[in-house]
This record gives C-alpha cells, structure tokens and sequence, in this order.
C-alpha cells in the first residue's frame, strides 16, 4: 500500500511532462507540415547524374577481361 504513495504522484508527473512534450511540438509547428516531407522522396528527380568520363568506361572495361 505504501508503494502506491510513490507511484501515483510518478504517474501524474509522468503524465504531465507527456502533455507538456505535446502542447510544446504543437506551438513549435511540428505537426505544421505532415505530407511534404514525405512526398520529397518520390519527386526528388531534379538532380541529374553527374557525366560519365571515357576514361572510367575504359578502366571499367580493362577489369572486366
């Protein structure tokens, strides 16, 4: 019974800083923007490869006989 004295007033304390974390990323706008980040993946496509040079196909050649 006595154990109860020390774990309640942790569950609350728990509970609390809980509500805090949330309240703090709702104000700080973490749930602002939900959809871009994961779209950015897929439509990432403005980036073209860098050239390939004579001289690496060459080498690559070389290795392959």
């Amino acid at each position: 019974m006595s154990m109860l004295y020390v774990l309640i007033p942790l569950a609350v304390m728990l509970l609390a800083v809980a509500v805090w974390a949330l309240l703090w990323a709702i104000k700080s706008g973490q749930f602002d923007d939900l959809e871009s980040h994961g779209w950015s993946v897929v439509l990432d496509d403005d980036q073209k490869p860098p050239p390939v040079i004579d001289d690496e196909l060459s080498d690559a050649g070389d290795e392959e006989k």
